[in-house]
This record gives structure tokens, sequence and C-alpha cells, in this order.
């Protein structure tokens, strides 16, 4: 099989943070002359792949099917508030023709509906809330189990992804987007559930709830996997909708293949 150049954007990386408020509030009692000020904390967050390592150019040129790319997506709390915090990561999908390891062409050798991508060893340290197809990605949004403290990082979702098996003269000179997307919301009642992972899908709902309406990249309410098949209709149109960025805490890091 020859070697064809195939452009691919592996990171797009956007820090979204939600229910955040800075600056000093007045509580104010029944009586005028008795005020209490409280300093507000603030949700702040910084999404990392420190295994990524992209030519000078920003780029990761000439990749070619099956090839095994580091990418190791993990969120740092640089705030000052506990908070439950996500990912969502879009899979370009492709009709393309794709053969086996002993290169037998799949599907009878027919074109098919293809995720591009796979994320390789995933943490079990998140939890998959919502998947769905939005356009011409397969987006995943997941969960991380624990609420995060100031100064901690989480686990990286996974540490790679790895180009699928394609066949040539499909992609070539094509570029492909495989953008990670950051969220933060307080962890301090916003969440109910017996476990964090409840708890942060019940925050997660609240936050699309609130911002209903809104334009934004990658968003969804999400629901647990038993609960996918009855809500999948209006999730579609929610996640398409309903999110929300926060220009102020809004970072973009960018890593090319070609």
């Amino acid at each position: 099989m020859n070697k064809k150049k195939t452009t691919v954007m592996i990171g797009a990386v956007l820090l979204c943070t939600a229910l955040a408020v800075g600056g000093t509030v007045a509580y104010l009692t029944d009586k005028d002359e008795v005020t209490n000020q409280f300093t507000v904390g603030r949700v702040e967050i910084e999404g990392k792949e420190p295994g990524y390592t992209p030519d000078p150019s920003g780029k990761t040129e000439d990749i070619v099917p099956t090839e095994v790319i580091p990418k190791d997506p993990q969120i740092t709390n640089i705030g000052k508030n506990d908070a439950y915090v996500y990912m969502d990561v879009s899979i370009p999908v492709a009709k393309v023709i794709t053969v086996d390891e002993q290169g037998k062409r799949q599907n009878d050798g027919a074109a098919k509906e293809t995720e591009l991508f796979t994320m390789n060893e995933l943490s079990e340290q998140w939890t998959l809330m919502y998947q769905k197809r939005v356009g011409d990605n397969m987006v995943y949004i997941y969960s991380y189990n624990d609420i995060l403290a100031p100064q901690e990082t989480t686990a990286p979702l996974f540490q790679s992804v790895t180009f699928a098996n394609v066949v040539e003269g499909q992609l070539e000179e094509s570029q492909l987007d495989i953008p990670v997307n950051f969220y933060a919301i307080q962890s301090l009642n916003t969440g109910e559930g017996s476990s964090v992972v409840e708890q942060a899908a019940d925050a997660w709902l609240k936050y699309v709830n609130q911002n209903d309406g809104q334009a934004g990249e990658a968003a969804a309410p999400l629901s647990l996997s038993d609960e996918q098949d009855e809500t999948e209709e209006s999730q579609a149109e929610e996640l398409e909708n309903a999110a929300v960025e926060n220009d102020s805490d809004r970072e973009s890091v960018t890593s090319e293949t070609e």
C-alpha cells in the first residue's frame, strides 16, 4: 500500500468553565445596616496533552493507515474551587473502504461510515455519559469520576489515537479535525446524586438547561447509557444548541497531522 498524505488537526483544545463567578458579592440580611461580604471563588481549568509532540510547523505530517499518534488529554484545576470536570472528543466519520490486519477488504469491499480514529487505553477514571453522531463527527462526552480539587490533575482520558486502516486513494490531502473540549463546573451545591458520577451528570444537565438556546461548539444533556435510547432525539437537538462558551476563559491549542 502506498503511503499517501493525510492532514489531521489532532488537538483543537477549547477550555470552558461553567457556573463560575468572581469578585465580591454582598449578602444582605433583613436589616439594611447588616451586611456580610464574601469573596467568591473561581473555577478555572487548564487542558494539556503532554504526550503530543507535533512538528515545528505545529503539525504531525504524512500519517499513514494504522499509525498510532500520542494524544493524552488531561485537565488541571488552576482555580480556587473544587470542580466537576468533563471532556468531549469529536472523532471524524467518513464513508470509506477499510481492510483488516491481513489486508482483506471489510464489509465485502463496500464503503462504510467509519470513525477514522480510535481512542486507545481509555481510562477507567472517566465515565462516558453520552455519545451521538453530530454532522461528520461522533461526539463522546465524559465526566471525571472524582471531584477535582485545586492544583490537582486528572488522569488522561486516553493515551493515543490510531488512524483507521483505510484503503489508499480516499483521504489523500484531506484535513481531519479531532477537537477536544474541556469543561469545569463548581461542585458545591450544583450536582445531586449518590455518587460523583451521578452528581457530575446532574450538574452538567443544569449547566445545559441554564444555557438553553445559546450556540456552542459541543455540549449535550448527558444521559447515562441505559437512558440514551429513550432520550436520543431530544438530546440530539440539544447537543447542537445548548452549549455556551466562556470567552474570558477560552484557550485554543491546535496541533495538526499530515
